[in-house]
């Protein structure tokens, strides 16, 4: 009898490490994220979490190792509208209205079958706040707006850092929910979060990073 090989990691790194000024920032570290799997990396202030995503995003080079995307080696050009990065900076225009910021990043990156702009932003709880320009809304309300992106993109990988800032009760249980969502459909995310996190979908595992 022969068996199909395990699909590759939608997300790896191998030995993956960041120097600042010849001075190790965390690593080597070693992960893989498959489908349906949400990760929780964690650490205190200084461990490297929000330099991990950047590294895992492409917008730092890793001093040591390599990251691959689908069992792929990574570069941009592999990354683009596979991974999806919701930091600190949420990457909105605050100009635009949240639909049109939602209709720049579907010119850029595709959309996800069987979703639109509307649905994505009324499931957030944005609904009625369609065309406010984006500057007027609260704090709460533009981390919404970023995630009602993750909704339309198709990336199968969410890299997600703080993504509970800024939010209520109900707005750590929206996260928690479209995390949820997004495993099911056989995608990935890999989170950081200073506090404890409680998962809709069960306990995910957890990388823990040291200062």
């Amino acid at each position: 009898m022969t068996f199909a090989p395990e699909p590759a990691p939608l997300l790896e790194a191998r030995a993956l490490a960041f120097l600042r000024q010849d001075e190790p920032v965390f690593g080597p570290l070693d992960f893989a994220l498959r489908a349906g799997e949400v990760a929780l990396v964690e650490g205190d202030n200084g461990s490297g979490k929000t330099t991990l995503m950047r590294v895992l995003t492409g917008m730092l080079r890793p001093g040591e190792g390599e990251v691959r995307l689908d069992g792929a080696a990574f570069s941009l050009d592999t990354m683009a509208g596979a991974v999806v990065f919701l930091g600190h900076h949420l990457g909105l225009k605050l100009d635009l209205s949240a639909r049109e910021n939602l209709r720049v990043s579907v010119g850029l990156y595709g959309q996800r079958e069987g979703t639109s702009a509307d649905a994505a932003l009324a499931e957030v709880g944005l609904a009625g706040f369609e065309d406010e320009p984006v500057r007027r809304l609260s704090a709460g309300q533009k981390k919404r707006a970023a995630l009602a992106r993750l909704l339309l993109l198709p990336a199968r990988v969410w890299l997600l850092d703080e993504p509970y800032a800024n939010l209520d009760r109900e707005g750590i249980a929206l996260v928690n929910r479209l995390l949820e969502g997004h495993a099911g459909r056989g995608g990935a995310a890999l989170v950081t979060s200073h506090g404890a996190v409680s998962f809709a979908g069960g306990e995910p595992r957890r990388i823990r990073l040291h200062a």
